[in-house]
């Protein structure tokens, strides 16, 4: 005897298979040059509290460094097609923020393109 799945039971399992197809990590280019700031699962968690403490330093006390600058960050993780960080689920920052559901606020002003 064949038992047959409820309609909504089908559905919840099709719901739920696509969401977690959808919940793949994005593939990303390597960053150009040697280590980051800090290892990636720290990066991950705290990137944005560094570029807060760095626009702060730099905006409110003139203090300038490249090492956690946010320009810094654009010119070793962009594309090496376009060299941008933005325009794709593909590019890096956009990719991460996509995936993780957070808004990306910063190339309203700021240069997403490597120099």
């Amino acid at each position: 005897m064949r038992t047959r799945i409820p309609a909504f039971v089908g559905m919840t399992l099709a719901a739920v298979a696509a969401c977690a197809a959808m919940a793949a990590p994005p593939t990303l280019d390597r960053a150009r040059s040697g280590p980051c700031v800090d290892k990636p699962e720290v990066m991950r968690r705290v990137h944005m509290d560094l570029l807060t403490h760095g626009r702060d330093q730099t905006v409110h006390m003139g203090l300038r460094d490249g090492r956690a600058s946010l320009q810094g960050c654009v010119n070793c993780h962009a594309s090496r097609e376009d060299h941008r960080v933005v325009g794709s689920d593909h590019h890096f920052c956009q990719g991460c923020h996509e995936y993780a559901g957070v808004r990306l606020d910063c190339f309203g002003c700021h240069a997403s393109r490597a120099r």
